[in-house]
């Protein structure tokens, strides 16, 4: 099955980090992750036009997210859960829509999961669907 590639005039990335702004004063208690959640922009690569309702639905069951601030004991610990991991404030991650706490940062759709919740990081936000 082919990846559904999104025609992007800007990088994701770069449009959260815009939009959510300053996160210097949102504090974060222990194994807190805060993910932007990707909401796919209006065209395909293929030329395939998204209508604002299915788009709008990536803000409720949307499963990828940009990871913009963690607490201070997220994906940290001595047993063998994190060995190895590495998850910073810019990845991309995946993860069960119904584990996070649903919420808006600056206007910014997000969820907030505990580090555990994060099941893997992506390369980009297309890469599952």
């Amino acid at each position: 099955m082919a990846i559904k590639k999104m025609y992007h005039a800007k990088d994701p990335k770069i449009v959260i980090e815009e939009s959510i702004g300053s996160l210097d004063e949102l504090q974060l208690f222990n194994n807190q992750v805060l993910v932007a959640i990707y909401v796919r922009p209006e065209k395909s690569a293929g030329g395939i036009i998204y209508t604002d309702k299915a788009r709008d639905e990536d803000k409720w069951q949307g499963k990828v997210g940009l990871v913009v601030k963690v607490g201070p004991s997220a994906f940290v610990g001595d047993d063998e859960w994190f060995k190895g991991i590495s998850v910073a404030v810019g990845d991309w991650v995946v993860f069960r829509p119904s584990d996070g706490w649903q919420l808006e940062v600056n206007g910014e759709p997000c969820r907030v999961l505990n580090d555990i919740s994060v099941k893997g990081k992506i390369p980009d936000p297309d890469f599952v669907w």
